[in-house]
């Protein structure tokens, strides 16, 4: 995040703290991303893609209003969930919306070039409205773009399922291997300024 030094020049965070915008985010994403697939196959692909990005876009607006520390690492952290709980559902949306052959081929290079392009102008704009406007306009800029899609993706999208006889939900499972990924994430993220 471009707006790092910013926010922590205001908010007062320490070096070791100030870890913690980041790793939340990650440490939420890792953790989730399986249990984020597994719900998207059983509750329906475009109701959690539009649950995720409602998740994103409030993790964005409550790190722009954040005044505290633990605030803002709370916004990181439902932020990394948010994309978690979007990441299989939009690349199973776009397997299940388009047809096999060229047109979903082309949807898959559209959807890879725009993480990339997405990096690119993420860190460009970032600078920019960091400077011009401040660290909060970071967040804020995602909860207009959310709300934009949450209205137009029930209209977009066509609603797909995994078909299943039975909605049975491996929760002891579920949890344990989302717990799992976590402290391995958490464990990845601490061990540098642990030792």
């Amino acid at each position: 995040m471009v707006s790092i030094p910013s926010l922590a020049e205001e908010l007062g965070f320490t070096a070791n703290n100030l870890q913690w915008v980041v790793s939340a985010y990650s440490l939420a994403y890792g953790g989730f991303l399986l249990i984020g697939g597994r719900l998207s196959d059983l509750i329906g692909r475009r109701r959690m893609f539009i649950v995720a990005m409602g998740l994103f876009g409030l993790g964005s607006l409550l790190g722009g209003l954040s005044d505290s520390q633990l605030i803002l690492i709370i916004a990181r952290g439902l932020q990394g969930l948010g994309g978690a709980l979007l990441s299989p559902a939009t690349l199973s949306l776009i397997m299940s919306n388009f047809q096999e052959g060229h047109k979903r081929n082309r949807a898959l290079a559209v959807w890879a070039s725009m993480g990339g392009i997405g990096l690119s102008l993420g860190l460009l704009l970032g600078g920019i409205l960091t400077t011009y406007i401040g660290w909060e306009a970071t967040f804020y800029v995602n909860v207009p773009i959310a709300l934009f899609v949450i209205i137009f993706a029930p209209i977009a999208l066509l609603e797909s399922k995994t078909p299943s006889n039975s909605h049975h939900y491996d929760v002891a499972g579920a949890v344990s291997v989302t717990i799992g990924m976590m402290l391995i994430v958490y464990y990845l993220i601490t061990s540098p300024a642990e030792g």
